[in-house]
This record gives structure tokens, sequence and C-alpha cells, in this order.
């Protein structure tokens, strides 16, 4: 204990004659003040705490030694090592930001505001962060895309026997549905226009008779195509695309049976209501059969034994008979289309053809 008295006067005396120093005043004071501390820890620390005198040469000393990092070696790109026969499936298998040194040929992209920058060329792929935005089609190549298909035939099913055409299909499917979906990063993945849905389908793959057929076009008004003869359903009104699909059936549903029904009040139609010309219902019928009649009983009370009309029954009774006969029924077509669709060049010449077939004239005659 007297020994380290001694030693904390000593250090106290240099201390403060290095006090004495100018501009030192500072420091040695804060010095001083950290040594009694020191040595105040010293004194009241245990004796184990005491440093170990070390002998040079018993001792080992351990030496932390510091190892100097090794620079880190740099490869060329990877296309310049590319072969040319390679396969690009393999190298670019998925979807993939654009990286400079996977594709081995040159692209530039980038805008160049004058002539001095860049020296006047747009910047090569080499870092360039432009390519790196926009997206690739890099993994869609036709090697790809031959991969792929390969990859899901095994999955695949024949193709069902009995629909090798489209008029095979809409005979065994005649409703269509078309929907789309839409994906696109956002925070939510739903979309609005994906709850679009249409239904199609053609009117004559319909069982409808002419009362039916008439009201159906009436109660779906514009959404008729009377020139392709199609029917086009579509909403857009339930949240979701199950459910327009479902409205839609049931509209479809709820029309088809509404045009079946007969009211009180369309029992009342006159022929002068009509939309339409009908052959059965107009007296045209009556007239043709009338004429035919007469013509019979004119070929019946001559002397000569062919008649002018030799496809006539003998017994001309039956009206029903009478108007099943295929010059009347031509006749009636002929009619019908001339006077619903309009007179046309194909119109007039069917009329004529079946005017002449019926009374069996062979000459012919301007029409």
């Amino acid at each position: 204990m007297a020994a380290l008295r001694k030693t904390s006067d000593i250090q106290r005396f240099l201390v403060i004659s290095w006090a004495n120093i100018p501009n030192r005043k500072i420091s040695t004071t804060l010095r001083c003040n950290q040594d009694e501390a020191k040595q105040e820890t010293s004194v009241n620390a245990p004796e184990e705490n005491f440093r170990v005198y070390e002998i040079e040469g018993l001792h080992k000393k351990v030496v932390e030694r510091r190892f100097k990092r090794t620079p880190k070696t740099t490869y060329p790109p990877r296309f310049r090592s590319m072969p040319v026969d390679q396969d690009w499936t393999n190298i670019w298998p998925a979807p993939a930001t654009f990286k400079w040194g996977t594709v081995p040929f040159p692209v530039r992209q980038g805008f160049i505001k004058s002539s001095s920058e860049n020296d006047g060329v747009v910047p090569s792929k080499y870092g360039n962060l432009e390519l790196m935005k926009i997206p690739n089609f890099l993994h869609l190549t036709p090697a790809h895309i031959k991969k792929q298909c390969a990859a899901l035939k095994k999955f695949c099913t024949p193709w069902p026997k009995g629909l090798e055409t489209d008029g095979k299909c809409r005979y065994h499917f005649p409703l269509e549905t078309v929907t789309c979906d839409y994906v696109f990063s956002a925070p939510s993945v739903k979309d609005d226009r994906a709850r679009h849905v249409i239904l199609k389908f053609y009117l004559s793959d319909l069982k409808l008779d002419e009362h039916a057929r008439d009201k159906f076009i009436r109660l779906v008004g514009h959404r008729y195509n009377r020139e392709t003869d199609e029917v086009v359903f579509q909403t857009n009104r339930c949240p979701l695309k199950s459910q327009n699909l479902e409205f839609l059936k049931y509209v479809f549903t709820a029309v088809y049976f509404e045009s079946w029904k007969y009211e009180s009040w369309e029992k009342l139609k006159t022929l002068e209501d009509m939309e339409k010309y009908f052959w059965d219902i107009y007296p045209s019928r009556k007239n043709c059969y009338a004429l035919l009649q007469a013509i019979k009983t004119a070929d019946d009370s001559s002397e000569t034994k062919d008649g002018a009309l030799s496809y006539l029954p003998s017994d001309m009774k039956d009206e029903e008979a009478v108007c099943s006969l295929p010059q009347v029924q031509q006749l009636k077509s002929a009619t019908e289309s001339l006077l619903n669709e309009g007179e046309n060049i194909d119109s007039l010449n069917s009329y004529k053809e079946a005017v002449k077939n019926l009374l069996n004239i062979k000459c012919s005659f301007p029409v």
C-alpha cells in the first residue's frame, strides 16, 4: 500500500507540473481526475483484478492477425461464352427481369436529349434501367411454346366425335356464353369489367310457331338481329360473374315461355292487324282452291282424255289434300316471300315459276 501511495504522489506531481504549461490546463485537469478515478478503482479493486506480469519467452503471446480480403474475381458476361446452338428454354425458362449479361443479342433503349449526351447514341443494354422497367417476352419464344404444349399434351383429351364442324357444335351446344378475365398489378385483383356476361343463340334453333316467334322478337326488341337471326343478351348488373350468368338464363327462360302465352286480346286480332302475310289465313288459299276446282270440273266435262292439270286428284272435295300438293306449296312460299320480303328479281322469278307450274304453262314470257 505504501508503494502505491508513493506512485500516486509522483503521478500527481507530474500532472501538476504539466498543468503549468500554457494551453494545457483543461486537458491536464481532466487527465488528473481520470487518473485519480483509476487509482481509486485500482485500490478498491480485489486482488484478482491485478494485471499478470508476462515474461517474454515464457508465456506465449496471442497475436491478433488481420487477414486482408482478397479482391473479388470478376468473370466475363455470360453471353460471351454462350454457344450458338444453345437451348434458349433452359437459359430463360420463366418470366424474369431483363438481364444484360444473359441476353446474347444487342438491345438499345433510352432517350437522348442532345448529341452531347452519350455521344448521341441510344444507351446499350449494359446497366440499362429502362430495359428492366418494361416486361419482356423472352420466355414466350416459339421453342418455349412448343415445349410447354408438349408438356401439357399428356393432360389433354381427344376432341369429341361429332363436333368436327361449326354446324355440329351449334346443333349440340346452341347457347354460347362469352366472359372475360382481367389480370393486372393493383392492391385489389377485382375488376368490374370481369363481371360482364354475354349470352348468344339463334332464334331458328328454338322450336317456336309463328305466334311465339313474333312475340319473342317483340319482347327482345333490339337484341335480335334480323340479318343474322341471332339474339344477344348481355348484362353486368350483379356483382359476380356467376350471378349475371344465372340472371341471363332466367331472362331467356322467362321470355321463351312468355312468348307461348295467348292473351285474351290477342284473339281479337283481324287480318288488317297482321304484320305479315300468311297464306293459310288470307283469301289467297281459298281462291287457289276454287280455281283448281273450276279447272278440274272443266277437264272432266271436256271430251279430251288428257286434262290441263293432270296432277290434280280425282276427289277435289278435300281442301287439305289439294292445298298440300307440291305445286300449291311452291306458290304458297313464293307468295309469302314476295309480300313479306318485298319485290326483287329473285322473288318475282320464283313467283313466276310457281304460277307456271300450278297452271301447267309451258311458254315463257318476260316478268
